[in-house]
């Protein structure tokens, strides 16, 4: 890890065979109107015009922007790369088809700073598809005011990767992304709110999300059953830290939170992985068993998948009618 520097803004970008959304991705964060910054775009093993791009934009660029080169290992660990360069006091993650408004560094550094004790500065962000207008709608629940990530962070994930600027002291007690493909972002976010998670809010639209195209980093890992474990590793570490946080059981995020496991877990059993399945049902049945609530339906449930095994009460499950859901969380 470098030393960190004062006031400095590091923007970290991963990106896999996006060679043009790229440089829109770079021009966003050069028309920022914040100094001063750095920018670390990470070659997740692209295989066609993007490293040709990037070493373009390196030396246009040579005292700001920095190319780091990697065989393909995921949008987590690619940014990884990054944050274990970055100097910057304040952290930013940008994905390479998403673009940050001109005034978003600025706002953000200067809400935190006005708020010493705040980990981590949101505001709104737009989220379209291309070849759409932008419309000026705050995406997930980037438009209203939190001022903690947990436990609302067990029910969604409120934000887009685009959306959180971060102190430096936070991610560094929160340690390194870890190798997962699936729900790694949500995972990392839920270990920022284990280690602080204290919010301040810019009421600005200050990022867009696009969504839409062929290729990019995710799309160089297939959906596969190592893909589904990795999900389900991502749940299992995301409760692990809502529950050494403090949350508790009879929360009603952690327990939206435990129902989205019970249905992992069938899912999981579907797919033929019975290890997970038995893991994510019990992990789901301990928060309600700890909270006093007793569900006919993880008794019935434990009981057929001991008779038929975890695969087949999976598959069983997945043919019944659907219950309706309940109100709230």
């Amino acid at each position: 890890m470098n030393p960190t520097v004062s006031g400095l803004a590091s923007v970290i970008i991963p990106v896999h065979n996006r060679p043009s959304l790229v440089q829109e991705a770079v021009a966003s964060v050069l028309a920022q109107t914040y100094r001063p910054l750095e920018i670390w775009v990470v070659d997740d093993g692209s295989t066609d015009d993007t490293p040709a791009v990037l070493a373009r934009l390196a030396r246009d660029h040579p005292q700001m922007i920095q190319v780091i080169r990697q065989t393909n290992q995921g949008p987590g660990l690619a940014r990884e790369a990054g944050r274990r360069r970055a100097r910057g006091e304040f952290l930013q993650y940008l994905d390479s088809d998403d673009l940050l408004m001109p005034c978003k560094l600025e706002l953000q550094v200067q809400a935190l700073r006005q708020m010493p004790d705040a980990d981590v500065c949101y505001g709104k962000t737009r989220h379209y598809r291309f070849g759409e207008s932008a419309m000026d709608v705050a995406d997930r629940r980037t438009g209203e005011r939190i001022d903690r990530m947990f436990p609302e962070f067990l029910v969604t994930r409120f934000w887009n990767t685009v959306t959180p600027l971060y102190r430096r002291r936070v991610t560094d007690k929160a340690g390194p992304w870890a190798g997962l493909r699936q729900e790694e972002d949500w995972e990392y976010d839920c270990r920022i709110a284990l280690h602080g998670g204290r919010l301040c809010y810019c009421d600005a639209f200050l990022a867009d999300q696009r969504r839409g195209t062929a290729g990019g980093i995710r799309h160089a890992w297939t959906w596969s059953s190592e893909a589904f474990r990795d999900r389900v590793q991502a749940r299992m570490l995301i409760y692990q830290h809502a529950r050494a946080a403090g949350v508790t059981v009879h929360d009603p995020a952690m327990q939206h939170f435990a129902r989205g496991l019970f249905l992992l877990a069938r899912q999981a059993g579907v797919a033929g992985l019975a290890d997970e399945a038995k893991q994510l049902f019990y992990a789901s049945r301990t928060v309600f068993e700890e909270a006093g609530i007793q569900r006919l339906d993880y008794r019935l449930y434990g009981i057929t998948a001991r008779l038929l095994g975890w695969r087949w009460v999976g598959v069983l499950a997945s043919k019944l009618p659907r219950r309706p859901r309940p109100q709230g969380y």
